[in-house]
């Protein structure tokens, strides 16, 4: 079946704030679902499916989308897709005009900005097979209890090493199983100087996106949230991060603030670790792919320092389905979510396009035909033990990373003190969440 995919052109950032703003208005609207026990039609059906992303992903997903519809020909998929900065003042939008589509692409910043208003059907009253997902990483896409999203990928929190500046230099991998990161801090410092000043031992341990504040404050047996819509992050934790990463730049053994933020404005693929300028930085397992093969040396994954009986790491979800609680006919999109999902027919056409499967069983018959590098990526996730899922960021919260860039950079030019930026960064971010709830 050859049919046109629907493109929608993005309504623009600016749109953005506007665009929450009709959503908050439509809660309510929607049945949360998994109260009517919805059933298969025998009867022709229509249903859409939206989702961000690119040409190659959106020529995958119609693949597979294809691929379902010969397997339940009664059942006619409408596609459409977006950018990622368009994707979500389109979504909003058409979830408070009550058109939204039926599969939905979801992200874990704006889960509990759809799912605790009503938006998103309660997976508990749809007939999907869940058996072959870990708790861990299925956890993630729940609020409160209540399955609102089906991870599709997983990633867990990594350094990765250039195995080839270490031999470059003459300095020794370190074993991950039992380094801190006063250890970390000593190779980096060791990289530096052995180089003479041709690399730098490390690129940033945090402070650019939220996922390194979870690692950071459940290391320390703490949560940046808790299910109250609470700020629970110990501020202490998050200055001990900074400080670390300062007393890194200060003795040479990490880049300068200037250089960590050009880094990150350079992108994936153009950051300090795939041009060869650091031996040591933080990324998600899956993001080696894009680092070897812009680097094309030999790139190791390496755990964080863990201390002792502590998991800090967790699931971090690629994204999500979701099916919308206005659908029409739920019981047919949540029959397409399983086949994305669960089956190998599909798994064959999307591989890991979106992630590392959440589903295990998928990952294992995938397995013989990953690239050496999701190899790896699969073989590290497996050598790392995750915690419990953290509490899906709260409504009000999916600015974080950008109010955490913007305090990382005052700490690292020297414009205020860790724990100043820590405590103002908790109550930013706790007056973001009550303005929106």
């Amino acid at each position: 079946m050859n049919r046109k995919i629907l493109r929608r052109a993005g309504i623009g950032a600016a749109a953005t704030a506007t665009a929450a703003l009709v959503l908050a208005g439509c809660a309510g609207t929607g049945s949360t679902g998994g109260s009517t026990d919805p059933e298969l039609s025998d009867e022709p059906v229509t249903i859409s499916i939206t989702w961000w992303g690119g040409d190659a992903r959106a020529e995958q997903t119609q693949a597979a989308i294809d691929a379902f519809e010969e397997e339940y020909p009664n059942i006619t998929v409408e596609p459409q897709y977006t950018d990622w900065t368009g994707y979500w003042d389109q979504l909003a939008t058409a979830t408070a005009a009550g058109d939204a589509a039926d599969v939905i692409q979801m992200d874990e910043l704006y889960l509990a900005s759809y799912g605790a208003r009503g938006a998103l059907y309660d997976f508990a009253g749809l007939d999907t097979d869940t058996g072959d997902i870990p708790e861990e990483a299925l956890a993630t896409g729940q609020l409160q209890g209540t399955q609102y999203a089906l991870p599709i990928g997983v990633a867990v929190y990594s350094i990765v090493a250039n195995a080839d500046l270490f031999e470059q230099y003459g300095v020794e991998l370190p074993n991950d199983d039992e380094w801190t990161w006063d250890d970390y801090a000593a190779v980096a410092q060791e990289l530096s100087d052995k180089s003479g000043g041709a690399i730098t031992g490390t690129g940033t341990i945090g402070g650019l996106d939220a996922g390194s504040v979870k690692y950071w404050a459940r290391s320390a047996d703490n949560e940046v949230f808790n299910e109250d819509n609470e700020v629970t992050l110990d501020p202490q934790n998050l200055a001990d991060m900074w400080q670390l990463q300062l007393d890194m730049i200060e003795s040479g053994a990490s880049q300068a603030g200037d250089a960590i933020f050009e880094g990150q404005a350079a992108g994936i693929s153009g950051g300090p670790l795939a041009t060869g300028k650091v031996a040591l930085g933080m990324a998600y397992n899956t993001q080696i792919t894009a680092l070897q093969a812009a680097n094309g040396g030999d790139l190791r994954l390496l755990k964080l320092p863990e201390p002792e009986g502590v998991d800090p790491n967790s699931y971090k979800p690629s994204m999500y389905w979701s099916v919308s609680a206005t659908s029409d006919h739920p019981a047919e999109a949540a029959l397409l979510v399983d086949f994305l999902v669960n089956s190998e027919e599909a798994a064959e056409i999307i591989g890991t396009e979106r992630g590392i499967p959440a589903n295990t069983a998928i990952r294992d018959f995938l397995a013989d035909s990953l690239s050496p590098t999701d190899a790896a990526a699969v073989e590290y996730q497996e050598r790392v033990t995750p915690g419990t899922a953290p509490v899906v960021t709260p409504n009000g919260a999916s600015g974080i990373e950008g109010i955490l860039q913007r305090y990382t950079q005052e700490v690292l030019a020297g414009q205020t003190t860790p724990m100043d930026a820590a405590e103002a960064f908790v109550a930013e971010l706790q007056s973001e969440i009550d303005a929106a709830n």
